[in-house]
């Protein structure tokens, strides 16, 4: 439906090394379409008669809204504190939206049932693999936009990581290639409120550190089990990078000068950019940073 190809430019004037790629002008508006496109091409060459999804909210619609696209029903398991737009988006799509207490943890698990007791495609962004291989359409496209070049840093959010390691496998792809001779350097940014890989990296730990949430305005992001977060510590680390944590009034003061900038997004995509305060950039370092999804998917 048109997803990637999606506008990089410099955000603001008193900024120019810092560009930002618009990810919510994707179908669904956030940068998940690029994972949920072959998803569901993979659903239809499987023959899958029905889909199943778990989700906080962008992923969701997305799958929902390429299932609608390949004639599938779709059932689509949420968190019950989702942002109301997002549920009426899926809905919107024709598809079942359950809602779930308990934490994104057992949304996952009520997800799992449902597709081993009726044999629906499990289109999961964390599991399946092909998630990744769309995703990783964002770092060749970065590298296209620059000149056949990558920037020094690229900054992104993280709760489960998908597109952490989507750059990552992206990177490592064109470097095997010789397309480029190093990836940028990954900052990887949480949201303070619920940072399972903020605090395992502070502490050199290989496993996502165990915490209990507080309510945060990132809901897209607030997965305190993320089931790849081994994975995308390994990655971080392997590339020399970094991961941080925001505080909420840090994320809520970067919405409003990207929203001064003219670009309104979800507290969510507002996350890189308050870790550009956090991160360590050198001076005069290129940036790109997504704005992985629009602002009136959670207008609060």
């Amino acid at each position: 439906m048109g997803e990637g190809g999606t506008a990089l430019f410099t955000a603001q004037a008193g900024r120019p090394d810092v560009s930002v790629k618009l990810e919510m002008a994707s179908p669904t508006l956030s940068f998940k379409d690029r994972g949920a496109a072959l998803l569901l091409a993979r659903a239809t060459v499987v023959k899958a008669t029905h889909v199943v999804a778990d989700s906080s909210g962008n992923a969701g619609t997305a799958v929902a809204a390429y299932s609608a696209r390949a004639g599938l029903p779709c059932r689509v398991f949420v968190p019950d504190t989702t942002s109301p737009a997002k549920v009426a988006q899926m809905t919107a799509h024709g598809a079942d939206v359950v809602p779930v207490g308990g934490g994104r943890a057992a949304v996952a698990a009520a997800a799992e049932t449902e597709a081993e007791a009726t044999s629906a495609f499990y289109a999961s962004h964390v599991y399946d693999p092909f998630f990744l291989e769309g995703t990783k359409t964002y770092a060749f496209e970065m590298w296209e936009q620059l000149g056949h070049r990558l920037p020094d840093v690229v900054v992104l959010p993280a709760g489960n990581g998908t597109l952490v390691l989507g750059c990552a496998l992206g990177f490592a792809e064109l470097v095997a290639a010789g397309a480029v001779s190093r990836p940028p350097r990954l900052l990887v940014i949480q949201a303070q409120a619920c940072a399972p890989l903020a605090a395992a990296y502070a502490k050199g730990a290989a496993e996502p550190a165990l915490v209990e949430p507080d309510p945060t305005m990132a809901e897209g992001i607030a997965i305190a089990r993320p089931l790849r977060g081994a994975q995308v510590l390994a990655a971080v680390r392997e590339n020399g990078g970094e991961i941080v944590a925001v505080s909420e009034p840090e994320i809520r003061a970067a919405r409003h000068d990207l929203a001064a900038a003219g670009l309104f997004v979800e507290p969510t995509a507002a996350v890189p950019w308050a870790g550009l305060e956090k991160a360590r950039i050198a001076e005069g370092h290129s940036v790109v940073l997504p704005l992985c999804g629009a602002g009136l998917k959670s207008p609060g």
